[in-house]
Order: structure tokens, then C-alpha cells, then sequence
């Protein structure tokens, strides 16, 4: 069977799409209110879920502190963007330029605080490697956007990737799209940190992708310093402390491509252990075996949510409202839901029309971060339940 993850998962695609934007054109997951009174009946979600998908694979803080890139990174900065990762670092909320002096101030009410934040990272190989404070909070929780939402409530979470590659379709994504939805970064992209600000300023949270192995990999080839299936788990751990420290100020990973590596799955709780020890979530498109992904999470103890849908596996409108649908359905079901997808402007103008009409049916959009949390808290419950009885 084809590889899932680079065939038909749009969220898994970002540098081949970034990459070919010149070809396609440049064009073309903050509280949302919950209804008072009786919770609206939602009548959007009346439908008939498919079968889900069974994929099975062939086998206060203060400002920061100055970052030493270090002497020994001179292969690795001339890869895009790292040479400017310390300089995009600033100890005060980037400029939010706009014609509104309203819109603007409002913007910097909500913008996050700048990364990194002292105590959260220590010098990397080519940038700041996030850490756990002291004090033992973790960077996913100071770099989450905050969100005082019902664990109670039918809860919507979307993740927006592939973001950073191509201008023009980034600036879109930051710009329409709800600051509640969380977007995602590839490590490659030129001024990543800059992006970062940007989306970070206008109330987002972020997400950085880890490339991962792909069955036809190296021919089918995610970049430079992709996790292996067959590597050490010293070699992938170097690799991965490299994506790690491209930037700041996100709250946690996701996966970008990886059906080869989603099958090992020692592999993967190694990779897993080592993201969890530096205080990060983990988010995964759902590709691959699902047993083998909970397995990973469980021997590492990773905070691992996966997604319940990739909303633009098919890219035209009516499938994404189709998705989008299924995932209100199962939230219903399931107390929350997660879609994952890719920035096509198909996508991003769905999903802003679909978020518009969100709290009116009964459900909350949450960032990413905040499902995490619910799914642990429920996941904890059942085990604290569990072990009662």
C-alpha cells in the first residue's frame, strides 16, 4: 500500500508544497465564547460518521538571555533560515504593523510573550533547545496560549501545518484563521523564528514538524536531519536536538511524514522519551498503525494526542466541510475531536467560515494544547477509575 503519510495526508506535505509553490502560485488550533443558558442543540452534527480509518502499513518569566549558536554548527547554518534564528530573537513583543491602531493594540493584548523565556532553554546546536524549568513547568505549558475552557464541554481543536515555506500562504493562515487554531511549522523555513513571532503576536500557538522517515525514503526524502527508523537512538536524538533548536516559543511537535518510522516502535518511544524529558507535547496526524503510536506513548510517557481527522485529504471545499462535519459528530461522541491539515487557501478559508458558527452549536474551539490536557485528564481519570474497582 502506498505511504498514507506522503500520499494522502495533506498535513504531511508542507515542504513538498512549500517547495513547489512557485509551481502552484502563492495564492490561492484564545476563548471563544460558550453560549448561556441550555446548550443549543448541535444539528450540524446529525450525520452518518463513516467507519474510522484503519491504515495498515506494508510492515512570569523574563526576557531571554543571548543564545550561543556555537562554533561547531557551521555545516548546519547554512541550511535556510538557521543563521538568523538568534537574530529573530527578541526581548519584546515583535511590531504588529496595521492601518488600525485598534486592531493593533488588540493584537498585542492577546500575543503571547517572547521565546524563549529564561529558565525553559539551554544552547543548542543551533539555536535554543527548550527545557523544563526548575521549578518543574514545562515549555508546554508557558508557550501554550491560554485557554480557560470546560473539560465538560464538546471540544474542537484544528492544526494548521506545512506553514513557514511559502510567504504568501503563511501570512494567509496567520492572518484569517482564529487565533484558537494552532499552527505548524517546518523546520527548513527561511526566518522561521520571524514567522513564529508573527503567528505568536496574533495569538496563536505553534507547533514545530519533526520530519520522519517515509517507506520510500531516500527517494521520497523529508530534508536534512529526518528521524530513521534504523538510526541509533544517540544518532536520532542529535537529529532531533538540531530541529529542536530552530526556534523558539512553540509548545510542542508533530510529525511530518514518517509511515517507515511510525513502524518501529522502539524507535519512536525513543524519540518520544526524549520530547517528553524536554517538557514538549506531542501531536500526530494519525498516520500508521495507531496501536503502535499509543504503544510508543505509553513506554515514554509522552503527552501524545492524535488526530482524528485530516480535514483536507481531498482538498475541495465540499470534502473539507465534509471532515469538518465528522469531526463535530465525534466530538459529541467523544467529548473532543481533532483535524489536522494543510494550509491550502481551500483550507483556510473552510475552516474560518466553519469556526464562525462554532459556540451558536454547542461546542468549543480549543487550541491544541488544551486537548492535550483534556484527553490526559480524562485518560488519568480512567486509569485512577480503573485501578479502584
Amino acid at each position: 500500500m502506498p505511504d498514507r503519510a506522503s500520499s494522502s495526508s495533506p498535513l504531511t506535505k508542507p515542504l513538498l508544497a512549500g517547495l513547489g509553490a512557485a509551481v502552484l502560485g502563492a495564492g490561492g488550533l484564545g476563548l471563544l465564547a460558550l453560549l448561556g443558558g441550555a446548550e443549543p442543540e448541535p444539528v450540524s452534527a446529525r450525520i452518518a460518521l463513516p467507519a474510522p480509518e484503519t491504515i495498515e502499513l506494508a510492515v512570569a518569566p523574563t526576557g531571554p538571555a543571548p543564545v550561543d549558536l556555537g562554533a561547531d554548527a557551521s555545516e548546519d547554518v547554512a541550511l535556510p533560515g538557521v543563521s538568523d534564528t538568534e537574530a529573530a530573537l527578541s526581548p519584546v513583543p515583535p511590531d504588529v504593523p496595521s492601518s488600525d491602531p485598534a486592531d493593533a493594540e488588540r493584537r498585542l493584548a492577546r500575543s503571547a510573550p517572547p521565546a524563549p523565556l529564561q529558565g525553559f532553554f539551554e544552547p543548542g546546536p543551533g539555536g535554543p533547545l527548550p527545557i523544563i524549568h526548575a521549578d518543574g513547568r514545562r515549555p508546554s505549558q508557558v508557550y501554550a496560549k491560554a485557554f480557560d475552557g470546560d473539560f465538560d464541554a464538546p471540544t474542537l481543536a484544528v492544526v494548521v501545518g506545512g506553514l513557514g515555506l511559502n510567504a504568501a500562504l503563511t501570512e494567509a493562515a496567520i492572518e484569517t484563521l482564529p487565533s484558537s487554531v494552532t499552527l505548524s511549522f517546518v523546520p527548513y523555513s527561511d526566518d522561521l523564528q520571524g514567522w513564529i513571532n508573527r503567528a505568536r503576536a496574533d495569538g496563536h500557538e505553534v507547533l514545530i514538524e519533526l520530519p520522519m522517515e517515509p517507506f520510500d525514503y531516500p527517494n521520497n526524502d523529508p530534508g536534512p536531519h529526518t528521524l530513521l527508523a534504523e538510526a541509533s537512538p544517540a544518532e536520532n536524538r542529535r537529529r532531533l536536538e538540531w530541529l529542536l533548536s530552530r526556534a523558539s516559543g512553540y509548545f510542542g511537535v508533530t510529525n511530518y511524514l514518517g509511515a517507515r518510522f511510525g513502524t518501529e516502535q522502539a524507535a519512536m518511544a525513543s524519540v518520544f522519551a526524549e520530547v517528553e524529558r524536554r517538557g514538549l507535547d506531542l501531536l500526530h496526524d494519525g498516520a500508521g498503525r495507531r496501536s503502535t503510536l499509543d504503544a510508543a506513548a505509553s513506554a515514554s510517557g509522552a503527552h501524545l494526542a492524535v488526530a482524528d481527522r485530516v480535514v483536507d485529504g481531498d482538498p475541495d471545499p465540499r470534502a473539507i466541510d465534509r471532515k469538518l462535519l465528522e469531526l463535530e459528530a465525534l466530538a459529541l461522541q467523544n467529548g473532543s475531536a481533532l483535524g489536522s491539515g494543510f494550509a491550502y487557501p481551500a483550507t483556510v478559508d473552510s475552516v474560518a467560515a466553519w469556526v464562525d458558527g462554532l459556540d451558536a452549536r454547542g461546542y468549543q474551539l480549543a487550541p491544541a494544547s488544551f486537548l492535550v490536557r483534556k484527553r490526559r485528564a480524562q485518560d488519568q481519570a480512567a486509569g485512577d477509575g480503573g485501578r479502584g474497582a
